[in-house]
């Protein structure tokens, strides 16, 4: 599995506590206003908004906040000017980490990120330097027990739904889309009875790097939740490549 992969199985084994659910809401606020801002406030007309309500409301998020939300981006409400930021970052081991942060205080967040770079052994890089070594994709995140359906009908459900590939993650079924599709794969699902437990557009690693020293693991995984406890950071992806055996004694 990919650095992102893995470390999104990590979350959620360690849960969400809710001291951090208001930032949570914070976070996906962004993402909503972000997405309405960029293509309308109308759902049913961008998908890049649909997905990221999709993710508020898996997040038990309250409906007010997401219209509130939508309104801010298309200019219904006023307030801060909401900007989209991304980092290049080279981290321990030859790691490969982007980062993306929605913010109305550039100067702020550019700070806030240097300094978790610097504290947990990160090094900015040049625009450019790291993000071709990933791509967009659409991720559906399906739960294996509690399905209707065998394992093999799954699998030509999914490929008669447009997915693209799958792969096994634990108690999960992670669901690879093309970002354009995303909504129309998750819609053929629903609609199909299987059970969806989570929606987003990720960048995704095209190639990983493997990390074998526990103290990189380690140095790897502190930086990246590091990164994601910054208030304006919305995502942080990063191509490493630890094992499973590895990653229960770094975790």
């Amino acid at each position: 599995m990919s650095g992102h992969s893995k470390w999104s199985q990590i979350k959620r084994q360690k849960g969400v506590a809710d001291a951090k659910r208001g930032q949570v809401f914070t976070k996906l606020a962004k993402i909503v206003t972000v997405a309405a801002k960029r293509g309308g406030g109308d759902p049913a007309m961008n998908p890049s908004l649909r997905v990221a309500i999709e993710q508020a409301r898996a997040e038990n998020m309250p409906k007010d906040n997401i219209d509130r939300a939508i309104k801010r981006g298309t200019g219904e409400l006023g307030g801060a000017v909401i900007e989209e930021l991304r980092y290049e970052v080279y981290g321990p081991a030859g790691v490969a980490i982007v980062i993306d942060a929605v913010t109305d205080n550039p100067n702020r967040t550019t700070a806030e990120v240097k300094a978790t770079l610097n504290k947990h052994g990160g090094k900015l890089a040049t625009a450019g330097a790291v993000a071709f070594q990933f791509r967009q994709q659409g991720i559906i995140l399906l739960p294996i027990a509690g399905q209707k359906l065998s394992p093999d009908d799954l699998e030509l459900m999914l490929i008669e739904a447009g997915a693209a590939s799958y792969e096994t993650q634990g108690d999960l079924v992670s669901v690879i889309t093309e970002p354009k599709d995303i909504s129309h794969v998750k819609d053929e699902l629903v609609r199909q009875g299987v059970v969806v437990t989570e929606v987003k557009l990720s960048f995704e690693p095209i190639q990983t790097v493997g990390v074998t020293d526990l103290g990189d693991a380690k140095q790897i995984l502190r930086l990246v939740e590091a990164l994601e406890d910054v208030e304006d950071v919305t995502s942080v992806t990063a191509n490493f490549d630890i094992s499973d055996e590895l990653l229960a004694s770094s975790t």
